[in-house]
């Protein structure tokens, strides 16, 4: 058991911020603990920055409710509740997610009773066997690429993975949540 702080072990820059930083601090976005770690490196910020604008956006081959399946999912199964909470209160309303489904997302399985669709049923086996096994076998590839297509496939990985490094910084980081958003549901 690991037996750690709670205290954050990055603290993001004060301000006023030295022109760099606060352009770096403008690419990405609201301004967020995880963001202002970030910008105290301002090129990291901006090579994070590009990523975002694809994988964010809407040229990923992935509707929004998938991405935020796979984010949350993700978040949730790695305990980051820090960036859970913002997708949550950002986008799972946005998603089309019920209250049922947020809970499952943190706690459940793909075969909740809250799940109907087929699709998030192959996104969220996608991402709970890619979790697991890192890795998903003939079956799952098979469901996946049915539900969201081979550049859709190809995406859910990239984003899983790259929710997972983001999982690692904001727990080893011990950023403490954000204003108003929730912490996982136990």
């Amino acid at each position: 058991m690991l037996r750690n702080s709670k205290q954050p072990r990055v603290e993001p820059p004060d301000g006023p911020h030295d022109d760099a930083t606060a352009a770096a601090l403008a690419e990405l976005g609201p301004p967020i603990a995880l963001f202002g770690v970030l910008a105290r490196r301002p090129e990291r910020a901006h090579a994070i920055a590009q990523w975002g604008r694809y994988y964010l956006s809407r040229r990923v081959a992935l509707t929004l409710r998938q991405r935020e399946l796979i984010i949350n999912r993700t978040t949730a199964l790695c305990g980051a509740d820090y960036e859970w909470g913002i997708h949550v209160s950002v986008f799972a309303a946005k998603a089309g997610l019920t209250g049922a489904q947020v809970r499952s997302l943190a706690t459940g399985r793909p075969t909740d009773p809250c799940w109907d669709d087929p699709t998030d049923i192959a996104v969220l086996r996608a991402v709970d066997e890619l979790h697991e096994i890192h890795d998903l076998d003939d079956q799952t590839w098979k469901e996946l690429l049915a539900a969201v297509g081979e550049d859709g496939a190809v995406d859910l990985i990239l984003v899983a993975g790259w929710y997972h490094a983001i999982s690692f910084a904001v727990r080893a980081l011990r950023l403490a949540q954000e204003p108003g958003t929730p912490t996982l549901i136990a």
